[in-house]
């Protein structure tokens, strides 16, 4: 074997330079296969035409299939030129399909001839998995198109043309083997249903089991039996998806609440003080990462916090608990030390902003009442640079400023707003639009009712009478609105 994978391996004669390896080429000169075990030490696949047992007992004469394009020997349909070449020969005339340099022409046809053996014994199997109805008929078809490429472009020496002959024949033998595919799959899958009942009986018997041991008091035994009992569901095949889940929660249920049962009880079994100097340890630890911390507000709630769990943890043993106490005392000391220092500073800013505040609320409503708009928005703005750049103030009287403030904004920015619709172009346009074509509309309906009285049709004098006094009061309002406009 090391023998053979050392070889030289077949290529095209003006194929490129290979690196590391060399490799096998087809007649197109591109790299087919690596040279290995697989490739150089396939022994003939020889198929026979022989009698197939269906599924429905019948005996079936085999067609024509690869069988036939092995008879005899299929290396005399090739040839070996005295440069290396490899030819198969068919209907159409000689082809080459590769070479193989370094072998002898036995060795270099015998590797071509095996890879036309190869390809026929594929076609020999699929029609036997068809006869005994083991393949669906519609990947069948999908395999028997798959075959014609495979034949068509296939570098390997055979009775190519027989062998597409055979593949030809197969659709046929597909229509004729329906019957026992769908025979098969019947049977199938009635045996899969059983098999499927049977797998829920026994998964349903290890679930009642297992929840008729959930209050068990016998810790060792209940629980090896349970770990028994899983053993056995994993090696039952599964069943429909939602019959398997159902099953499966009441049986994890079952098990959970007996170990929950008993890490209760071993747990109440330990020394009360070791559970709880823990416990204790825990917040001591927390205790200390918080000591330096300056997020003021979040912290001292947390210290509120851990309090509340060390008083709830209980008392352990004195000497332990003391140590605890002290640590956790020294570490909540430091901070709330550090945090009256902050308050402290801060309070003394914060009544020296304070007071700026209130001065400058008394500038800002100065500004009111307003007599001229922009000017009051650009003072405004000003004051108000100075009033956010002021530092921090107590909330509680901060919020009796920002509402004066507030108040002022208000009326300032509605003023604003009411000298921009005032003065707004397009609105002012609109209004002597709506105007005019009032007026015009008044004159239109005059002339009508003019015209119809002259006529003597009184009831369309009146019609259009009325119609120019509704049209007067549109315009007296149009005009009062009009009035409200400031042009630029």
């Amino acid at each position: 074997m090391d023998e053979q994978l050392n070889q030289p391996t077949p290529e095209v004669a003006d194929t490129s330079e290979t690196v590391g390896e060399e490799v096998i080429h087809d007649s197109s000169g591109a790299p087919e296969e690596t040279f290995s075990e697989e490739t150089v030490s396939v022994e003939p696949v020889l198929v026979e035409a022989v009698l197939v047992e269906t599924a429905l007992g019948q005996t079936v004469q085999p067609i024509l299939s690869a069988a036939s394009a092995l008879v005899g020997d299929p290396a005399k349909f090739g040839r070996v030129a005295e440069d290396g070449t490899v030819f198969v020969i068919t209907p159409e005339g000689e082809k080459p399909v590769g070479s193989y340099p370094g072998k002898t022409a036995e060795e270099a046809l015998g590797y071509f001839v095996r890879k036309f053996e190869s390809l026929a014994s594929e076609v020999a199997l699929l029609a036997d998995r068809i006869k005994i109805g083991a393949l669906v008929p519609e990947d069948a078809a999908l395999a028997v198109s798959k075959l014609k490429d495979q034949i068509k472009n296939l570098n390997g020496v055979g009775d190519l043309a027989t062998l597409a002959k055979a593949v030809e024949q197969i659709p046929s033998l597909i229509e004729e083997h329906k019957e026992v595919y769908e025979t098969r799959k019947a049977s199938e899958d009635a045996i899969k249903a059983e098999k499927r009942k049977e797998a829920f009986e026994l998964k349903e018997k290890i679930v009642t089991e297992a929840e008729s041991l959930e209050l068990s008091d016998s810790w060792k035994s209940t629980g090896d039996r349970l770990k028994t009992l899983l053993e056995e569901w994993k090696s039952i095949s599964r069943i429909d998806k939602h019959s398997d889940a159902e099953l499966w929660k009441r049986f994890s249920h079952a098990r959970n609440s007996f170990d929950k049962r008993r890490r209760t009880h071993f747990a109440e079994l330990e020394a009360q003080s070791a559970v709880v100097a823990q416990s204790k340890i825990a917040i001591v630890e927390e205790a200390k990462t918080l000591a330096n911390s300056r997020e003021w507000l979040a912290t001292a709630n947390r210290f509120k916090e851990l309090m509340e769990t060390w008083k709830a943890a209980g008392r352990g043993r004195k000497n332990v608990d003391t140590k605890l106490w002290q640590e956790f005392k020294a570490a909540q000391d430091e901070f709330f030390t550090a945090k009256k220092a902050d308050l402290e500073k801060r309070q003394e800013s914060m009544v020296v902003n304070l007071a700026k505040r209130e001065e400058l609320i008394v500038q800002i409503e100065a500004l009111l009442p307003v007599t001229d708009v922009a000017v009051a928005r650009r003072n405004f703005r000003e004051l108000l640079e100075m009033w956010d750049r002021i530092g921090m103030t107590e909330r509680s009287k901060r919020a009796s400023l920002e509402d004066r403030l507030k108040k002022v904004q208000n009326e300032i920015d509605d003023l604003h707003e009411e000298v921009a619709r005032r003065s707004d172009p397009t609105a002012i346009a609109h209004a002597n639009k709506v105007v005019q074509s009032l007026m015009e509309a008044i004159d239109s309906y005059e002339k009508q009712a003019a015209k119809a009285e002259a006529a003597g049709f009184a009831d369309k004098a009146a019609v259009a009478r009325a119609a120019v006094e509704a049209r007067r009061t549109w315009l007296i309002e149009a005009q009062k609105g009009l009035t409200e406009f400031t042009p630029n």
